[in-house]
């Protein structure tokens, strides 16, 4: 139970659903109705799952956590509040399967081993006061169950084979569920500053050459705003607040 004047925990109330189009479209009607900060929404499957820039999200039935929660009201804490769910997610991924480590491919990408482990989708209304977050962590999925052009691309935290998708699937999307929920609560409670230094432990790009819509270069971390910089041929350093960036080469 949440103390009198305290900020509700993430998971309460919380709404699973067997099938659902997107966990991030139901958080959003929730949120226009008022729902309060912390409302989660899971399910076992999406049929129109979403991602970043338009992109779709597909998983098998029951082999990944499809997660989507309410932020309410946004404030300062919350300026960089994508790369603050990129942590939780990558701290809950190595508690579920100890001894990996996760990066973070700017601003929001959960890389495993080189592959795309998790996404993130931040859907905000800033005129109403509230984001929803959208999480969607690959857990049992075999490789043979992503879509051939993403097999070189794409992984998941364990393999989904011998029994485990059939026999742990609800176990391991409620310990996932539990555990992000617990996660978000302490991350959104740390300052930007911290947010910050701990994504830089995690960058997957820095270093790296990178390219954009409008450029390419070499990548050199986050500023205090949480964009990142690239140096140009010239010497020049530009920084990209938004758009799709991709490594030349990983």
């Amino acid at each position: 139970m949440t103390e009198k004047g305290a900020t509700p925990r993430f998971g309460t109330p919380h709404r699973h659903f067997r099938q659902i189009d997107s966990t991030n479209t139901v958080a959003r009607e929730l949120a226009t109705a008022g729902a309060p900060h912390g409302t989660v929404v899971t399910a076992d499957e999406q049929t129109a799952g979403r991602g970043r820039q338009g992109r779709t999200w597909t998983a098998p039935p029951g082999a990944a956590l499809l997660y989507s929660a309410i932020v309410r009201p946004l404030g300062p804490r919350h300026s960089v509040l994508p790369l603050t769910v990129a942590l939780a997610v990558c701290e809950v991924a190595e508690q579920l399967r100890p001894g990996v480590e996760c990066k973070v491919k700017w601003p929001n990408d959960i890389h495993l081993d080189g592959r795309k482990l998790a996404g993130i989708l931040i859907e905000s209304r800033p005129q109403d006061g509230w984001a929803v977050i959208g999480v969607g962590l690959n857990l049992a999925i075999p490789a043979d169950d992503f879509p051939p052009e993403l097999r070189d691309r794409a992984t998941s935290l364990f393999d989904g084979r011998g029994g485990v998708r059939n026999t742990r699937d609800a176990y391991m999307t409620n310990s996932a569920s539990a555990a992000l929920s617990e996660r978000l609560d302490a991350w959104l409670g740390a300052d930007a500053e911290q947010v910050l230094d701990a994504w830089r432990d995690r960058d997957a790009l820095r270093g790296r050459e990178v390219n954009w819509e409008k450029g390419s270069g070499v990548a050199e971390g986050i500023n205090e705003r949480g964009y990142l910089v690239v140096r140009l041929a010239d010497g020049d350093r530009v920084a990209l607040g938004a758009g799709d960036v991709h490594l030349t080469s990983f």
